[in-house]
């Protein structure tokens, strides 16, 4: 900042011992000490030049030495002179405050609906999944005190379960809709669908020929669910879970919207309904995936009843994970194909994938647990429904943080998850 002519400033100094001074200026009192500067006659005043010599000689004499020349002269200046001079602060100016608002404006209202679209998505998931593990919880223990199977009746069933997963309260057949929301948004176009009609286990896909009620639980999800009279018990095993004796069609808010798909609406065991394929997962070139989930295994002697209308090609083990994969689909065709599990593969880690060997690449841990993989093991597998050559083994996909390739272990192993196609 220029400094003004010599001949319009008026100071007053006031110089102490040792060199100390104060400027006084409008009525405030600025330290300083005495500086000595060139100045030209009429001309504006340089900033302020430090000369040990004659500030030394102005100190011992104890007030200020100033020299004035119509030419270019020393002159002595109280250092503090620019200092004033150059205390006006910059500000902004009304203008410059509206821009940047109407750019924070803006840059909020492309942000902000995404961060809260996320917050309800894994809110969302979190509640799901909690709800499930409980309810998990709740089965195994009916399965070890053998009170799991034998009801010729959802309703009978639903008054043993909750003894061991809190019901608030019961809606019959004829009134589910006081306990469930009577239009949900579902499948691939989240199609509006109407869930009055839903009065068996066939209208979630199953053939139980058992009926439906509703339920709320004490957590507040609300939901329509089915019992498989065929349900059967194996108290000696800590891996049963006793999904498979349940369709349940659930929400995890109740009557509060936006009771779609894939977000607050989730399911178990459930195909469809009414006929109306669910779409939880869907990807960017259109394949949709049900919900991820643990299969139950079907005996051999139940694959073999079953194989000829699954499309199971041969039976073996008397734990068969794959074949329980297969039915909850309703049938190798409705399992994903190769291609498909490539497709994903492609999605969760975000490059192209080999269709045979190994492709190395991080994952997307969030986004397949988004998608309702558990990765808690540190990696998960997803059946295809496809049989190897052996008949006991069938292809599955592994998904390392690191990799991702094929598999064909035997049909017993109960750690790969399943995922329908519902295209």
């Amino acid at each position: 900042m220029e400094v003004k002519k010599w001949a319009q400033i008026r100071i007053i100094t006031t110089f102490h011992p040792g060199g100390g001074g104060s400027l006084t200026s409008a009525g405030n009192s600025i330290p300083c000490h005495a500086e000595l500067v060139s100045a030209s006659h009429n001309k504006e005043i340089p900033k302020p030049v430090r000369n040990d010599k004659y500030v030394s000689e102005a100190h011992s004499k104890h007030k200020p030495h100033l020299t004035h020349s119509t030419h270019s002269k020393k002159l002595l200046v109280p250092y503090c002179l620019s200092n004033l001079v150059s205390s006006k602060k910059a500000a902004f100016t009304l203008a410059e405050v509206l821009i940047t608002l109407a750019i924070i404006g803006i840059v909020a209202a492309m942000t902000i609906p995404t961060l809260v679209a996320n917050y309800q998505n894994k809110a969302w998931n979190t509640s799901a999944q909690v709800f499930e593990r409980k309810l998990e919880e709740a089965l195994k223990t009916m399965n070890t005190q053998q009170v799991l199977a034998g009801y010729s009746s959802t309703a009978d069933f639903v008054n043993t379960l909750g003894k061991y997963f809190k019901i608030t309260k019961i809606c019959s057949n004829d009134d589910i809709m006081s306990c469930f929301e009577d239009k949900v948004r579902w499948g691939k176009n989240e199609l509006e669908v109407s869930t009055q009609n839903v009065k068996t286990a066939a209208q979630l896909g199953q053939d139980w020929n058992t009926e439906t009620i509703g339920v709320q639980f004490a957590n507040g999800t609300s939901g329509i669910i089915a019992y498989n009279s065929s349900c059967r018990e194996n108290p000696y095993t800590n891996q049963f879970t006793g999904t498979s004796c349940i369709s349940l069609l659930y929400d995890t808010t109740g009557f509060k919207s936006p009771n779609s798909d894939g977000k607050d609406l989730r399911y178990i065991n459930v195909t469809e309904i009414d006929g109306h394929m669910p779409c939880s997962i869907e990807l960017s070139n259109g394949t949709c995936f049900t919900k991820p989930f643990k299969p139950d295994p079907l005996t051999r002697a139940e694959c073999e009843q079953l194989k000829d209308d699954l499309g199971i090609k041969e039976c073996y083990y008397e734990s068969d994970y794959w074949a329980g994969a297969v039915k909850a689909c309703g049938g190798v065709s409705k399992m994903p194909t190769k291609a498909h599990l490539i497709a994903l593969a492609e999605e969760i880690y975000g490059t192209s994938v080999s269709s045979s060997a190994t492709t190395f690449a991080d994952w997307n841990k969030e986004k397949a647990e988004e998608m309702g993989f558990n990765t808690s093991s540190g990696y998960f597998r997803v059946w295809a429904g496809q049989e190897s050559g052996n008949v006991s083994t069938a292809y599955y996909r592994i998904f390392n943080p690191t990799s991702t390739y094929w598999g064909d272990d035997g049909r017993g192993s109960n750690i790969q998850q399943a995922a329908c196609i519902s295209e």
